[in-house]
């Protein structure tokens, strides 16, 4: 069965966007498509959960198919479906979850097969862990201060999450930490 791994890139100072929304100081060149990392994590990942926010990030919502790094199954954890399905394809395909992140978390877990399902967004990464339904939290740290912005932790629910350290490694500029989720 598909393990859940959750986390996202995060600035030194735990931010995941900056004042205005913006992700451009947390991208990192040697961890984009095309590294060893970044391929170890494609060829890992059988199903994507994410949030609406995540999902509304692309300006189009056709550029998915072809261009995301995961063509897998994605499912969209929303209160509301867009009126028009963006594109799809033979292997990323879109499901608009209303009904919680138990129930993304279910869909994707069985469309993902023996692969790692990706909960990714601040928000759904927040609920995932609350709900005990990770199995691995994976923090990139980009090396930058933010000062204000998004925060990835800033729920304080999370304060009974246990975490067993599992691997770090060094990837261009940023360390990346592996946690495994202890229930």
């Amino acid at each position: 069965m598909a393990l859940v791994h959750t986390g996202m890139t995060m600035s030194l100072d735990g931010f995941v966007a900056d004042r205005r929304g913006g992700t451009a100081r947390l991208s990192d060149p040697a961890a984009a498509g095309g590294s060893e990392y970044m391929d170890a994590l494609i060829r890992a990942t059988g199903a994507v959960v994410m949030g609406r926010r995540t999902f509304a990030m692309a300006e189009d919502p056709d550029w998915f198919v072809g261009n995301y790094e995961f063509q897998v199954p994605i499912f969209v954890l929303t209160h509301t479906p867009p009126p028009v399905m963006p594109a799809q394809d033979g292997r990323l395909t879109f499901t608009f979850v209303t009904d919680g992140i138990a129930s993304a978390i279910a869909q994707a877990k069985a469309a993902a097969g023996d692969r790692v399902v990706q909960a990714l967004g601040a928000s759904v990464v927040q609920q995932v862990l609350r709900a005990g339904l990770a199995d691995e939290l994976h923090v990139d740290v980009a090396p930058v201060l933010l000062g204000e912005g998004l925060r990835l932790f800033d729920d304080p629910d999370l304060e009974g999450v246990a975490l067993e350290k599992v691997g770090v490694q060094e990837v261009g500029g940023f360390t990346s930490l592996r946690f495994r989720v202890v229930t």
